[in-house]
């Protein structure tokens, strides 16, 4: 919340030029450049350095959010272990149908797991470059964000309440984070839109069944098939929004898996242990403008798209680029043209995803609706695909990220 003088008599005051808020992709990616620049800066994270690099999140990458990675020397540790991917399946009515993306437009997708890529910019900004970063801060504040920022939490070894003030606020702490709810009702606009289903995310001890993402459009609902490593692979299944993961036993998860991504001459499924199971309800929402005085929103703070079309981490990195080298400009050269364009800049490629994401969730769900119409043009829009170069290069570009300007 804002509150304008509830940090005036704290015993512990610093002052910052930028303090980011939340230690995930978005976040750390803005430390890490104005680190580069010696532009002063803390992070603060609620939780801890080992849980950050532990929870298992997103981990397709596109080419150009690599790209950008690499230009601020931040993609040491993806370039050496991030697998590349070129082509994708679809099976639906029994048959199987490889969409070579590569193809279609010479560009490609990494695969590597968020929580490796979070652990490569923590140990960057905090090992690296000596960067100020203060994990399990509790009770986190935003102050005066129109006037004089500051952000003030709980040290939760002494008690003791700290105030940061700031020329401004990076807030990259999620979509319930503390950033997006200290804007005041009515100052922006949310639209919101929800899917009307759930996926349960899975994680599976299983090496990979196949050598690319699957996703299987199924009467009883969307499966998915991602390769996170070669010793444990991310699967989905469509479920009911609200649905209790601990009613899929592991009989039950493997059964559904093996009959929504079965097709003819499919390679069985490498069974494994679960070693995760929790139910996504898919909705999306976007923050306009993202930005409210001097806090600027960058990630799931600005942003929230279902994992359909797996743009969330991108993103994030797209709007941390962006903000990261804004505010460089703005602290080394007086310039506050990137500042000034930001919220405009993100939001052309967020709503370019976003309605990808809603195309996609059609194409998904579709045939799982009972409705005999839907499903009939949901199979229609996935033929389309392989009858068609120009719709699979439209595709593709879109798939890809290729088609948004950046």
């Amino acid at each position: 919340m804002t509150h304008p003088s509830s940090h005036t008599n704290s015993p512990s005051q610093e002052r910052r030029t930028v303090v980011v808020v939340g230690a995930g992709p978005a976040g750390l990616t803005v430390g890490n450049i104005l680190r580069a620049a010696d532009v002063d800066c803390v992070v603060l994270e609620t939780e801890s350095r080992r849980f950050i690099e532990t929870r298992p999140r997103a981990g397709v990458i596109e080419e150009w959010a690599v790209r950008g990675l690499r230009q601020r020397g931040l993609a040491d540790g993806l370039t050496a272990r991030a697998q590349v991917h070129s082509a994708c399946e679809f099976r639906f009515g029994g048959e199987r149908f490889r969409f070579d993306y590569s193809e279609l437009t010479d560009h490609h997708h990494y695969v590597y797991p968020q929580p490796l890529l979070v652990t490569d910019l923590v140990r960057e900004y905090a090992d690296v470059r000596g960067g100020d970063i203060r994990f399990g801060v509790r009770d986190v504040e935003l102050h005066d964000l129109e006037t004089d920022p500051a952000v003030s939490y709980l040290d939760p070894t002494t008690g003791e309440r700290h105030v940061l003030h700031c020329e401004f606020v990076a807030g990259c702490d999620g979509a319930r984070g503390v950033s997006r709810a200290a804007i005041p009702d009515g100052r922006v606009r949310i639209a919101r839109q929800d899917h009307g289903v759930a996926w349960l995310a899975l994680l599976a001890e299983a090496p990979p069944s196949s050598d690319c993402v699957v996703f299987g459009v199924h009467p009883n609902g969307f499966a998915g098939h991602m390769a996170r490593s070669p010793e444990v692979t991310r699967y989905y299944l469509q479920c009911p929004p609200g649905d209790d993961p601990e009613s899929w036993s592991h009989d039950r998860v493997w059964g559904e898996l093996r009959e929504r991504l079965g097709a003819a001459g499919a390679p069985p499924l490498t069974e494994g242990r679960l070693v995760e199971k929790r139910v996504l309800d898919m909705h999306d929402h976007v923050v306009e403008p993202m930005v409210f005085g001097r806090l600027f929103l960058a990630g799931d703070a600005g942003h929230l798209i279902a994992p359909i079309a797996a743009k969330g981490m991108n993103l994030a990195l797209h709007d941390a680029f962006l903000l990261g080298d804004a505010l460089v400009a703005h602290a080394t050269k007086g310039d506050d043209t990137g500042l000034a364009g930001y919220s405009h800049a993100c939001l052309r490629r967020v709503w370019d995803y976003q309605e990808f994401s809603r195309f996609l969730s059609g194409i998904y769900h579709g045939t799982a609706t009972g409705d005999p119409f839907l499903a009939g043009t949901s199979l229609a829009r996935l033929r389309r695909l392989f009858t068609s170069r120009a719709a699979a290069t439209a595709f593709a570009e879109q798939y890809l990220g290729a088609a948004a300007a950046f």
